[in-house]
């Protein structure tokens, strides 16, 4: 095999081996899409999103059922405001409840739906009522901690 045949089928692996890893990239980035046109989007308050971004999957009954589209800041109620695109083959009641969640112990966080009883279903700019805050880890860190130097205390102030 001559020089130029053994370098073109070199270039050739190491091209396939680049657009490999490029597709594990996407892959492990959760860098699927749900279609613009076949969406809608609908708003909810959260006080604490923990590491959410955008993004992220939307989770109900373990199905991804969307995408995290955006997350601000609302200067009057001082909450996140997260907006989610939804996949227009899922319907969800309007009292249904989101939450954030986290995939493991310490793996990526998502917004967990779960549907309600309602007998009229979410459209395009409404917004979920009832949401649930992230666990962030310090804080329960610091509570369970606070909690025992609390015990600590009150056992060294009892009579003996």
């Amino acid at each position: 095999m001559n020089r130029t045949v053994l370098d073109l089928w070199v270039g050739s692996f190491v091209i396939a081996g680049i657009g490999a890893l490029l597709f594990l990239a996407l892959k492990v980035g959760s860098m699927t899409t749900v279609n613009a046109t076949d969406s809608y989007e609908v708003v909810a308050d959260f006080q604490n999103i923990g590491g959410l971004k955008p993004r992220a999957p939307v989770k109900s009954a373990g199905v991804v059922v969307g995408r995290v589209a955006d997350i601000r800041f609302d200067n009057q109620k001082y909450e996140a405001v997260v907006t989610l695109r939804l996949d227009k083959r899922y319907a969800f009641p309007k009292d249904t409840s989101a939450s954030i969640m986290t995939s493991g112990l310490l793996g990526e966080q998502y917004v967990g739906l779960e549907a309600g009883g309602d007998s009229m279903n979410l459209k395009n700019g409404d917004r979920i009522l009832i949401t649930q805050d992230a666990v962030v880890l310090e804080n329960l860190i610091g509570q369970f901690l606070y909690g025992k130097a609390q015990e600590g205390k009150a056992q060294e102030g009892a009579p003996k």
